[in-house]
């Protein structure tokens, strides 16, 4: 009995979960996971990704990615937003494809990404 107890369970998929392909993103337990891996994301990163992932096939300006993940006024001048998707993707890997770039308007979440 004791053994059972303590024995490792599979991780369970909680109702606030996003997953899109291989990408599954566990909102109240702050975690991402690419193909079951798991993937360091700062609390930024992971704001930015979830703000994507929750209106997917939506254009999202910078100005509004600003306002939602940094708090800053939508007209700010700044490549803040670029930056983070940048490194957002590389750490993504093979869900990369997700975040799509949509010239001179910001970037849209791809729920489905044909790879």
């Amino acid at each position: 009995a004791v053994l059972r107890r303590h024995a490792v369970k599979p991780p369970e998929r909680s109702a606030d979960e996003l997953t899109y392909g291989s990408l599954r993103i566990d909102e109240s337990g702050h975690r991402v996971y690419v193909a079951d891996a798991p993937v360091e994301l700062t609390a930024t990163e992971f704001k930015l990704l979830l703000s994507l992932a929750r209106r997917p096939g939506r254009v999202q300006t910078r100005g509004f990615l600003l306002q939602q993940v940094w708090d800053l006024p939508p007209d700010l001048n700044t490549r803040t937003v670029d930056t983070h998707v940048k490194r957002l993707r590389e750490k993504l890997g093979e869900a990369s494809g997700h975040l799509q770039t949509v010239r001179g308007v910001g970037y849209r979440f791809a729920a489905d990404v044909k790879g």
